[in-house]
């Protein structure tokens, strides 16, 4: 076992620790709290504002994977290549519009709380994981295509049996990125009362306690972290099993 993988359980077994018992590690962050404030966040459960935070990310990145995937489908058949402008377009509005600004809209309709969060999380996300789902299927060899019409496949069969599969190192790439940038954006989500772990650096924030800030800043680092290396392994593997159904 390597340096790496042992710091990483390190941080990882850190991280767990930490969110079962903040308490424990009071004195690490006591010469961070501003005037003999708290130095550990109690106003709300940090393991319940972490699950939270992972629930909203989880529900939109499903959500924008699901969209994406779909229009890249579309596009990528012969009687929906017409529609590349337009679903381009589409994945590109979270892009136009920056979050903050998609929760300004979004508010005045739907109110506080976890909507307006999810909404620009999911419009944020779409980019990444349809341009990477565009690359995957668009990119399977035509051999490989022409041997699934040789055993009889339909077009159904051939998505669901070979070109997903195949394309699915690619598109999980997409995924990873959209993740780690809605993880890291959702804590903007605290500003119109959603349960992120940005409730914690707001607050330290406004009290000038840079102890408060440092842990929500710290966990949401170590979670963007574990995610991305979580990812990439899956990545990894999917890799190798594709290159070895391949054909030579």
């Amino acid at each position: 076992m390597n340096m790496g993988v042992l710091l990483r359980l390190a941080l990882l077994l850190l991280l767990v620790a930490f969110l079962a018992n903040p308490q424990a590690f009071e004195p690490l962050f006591a010469p961070f709290a501003a005037n003999g404030a708290a130095a550990i966040y109690t106003q709300s459960s940090l393991l319940s504002l972490t699950v939270s935070h992972l629930s909203m990310v989880a529900a939109a990145t499903i959500a924008a994977t699901v969209v994406s995937v779909g229009l890249a489908i579309l596009v990528t058949r012969p009687s929906g290549r017409e529609f590349l402008p337009l679903s381009r377009s589409v994945a590109n509005i979270g892009q136009t519009f920056p979050p903050v600004a998609v929760l300004a809209l979004a508010v005045p309709v739907f109110g506080f709380g976890p909507i307006p969060t999810l909404i620009a999380l999911f419009l944020y996300g779409l980019l990444p994981i349809f341009e990477n789902a565009l690359t995957g299927l668009a990119s399977i060899p035509p051999s490989v295509q022409e041997a699934a019409r040789g055993v009889g496949m339909t077009d159904t069969q051939r998505l669901l049996r070979v070109e997903l599969p195949l394309a699915l190192p690619i598109i999980l790439t997409g995924i990873r990125l959209t993740a780690v940038i809605s993880l890291s954006t959702a804590t903007i989500g605290s500003t119109v009362a959603a349960k992120t772990l940005g409730e914690v650096i707001i607050a330290g924030l406004i009290s000038n306690n840079t102890a408060f800030v440092l842990q929500g800043g710290l966990l949401v680092a170590l979670l963007a972290l574990f995610i991305h290396e979580g990812f990439g392994l899956l990545e990894g593997a999917l890799t190798r099993r594709t290159r070895s159904v391949q054909p030579a």
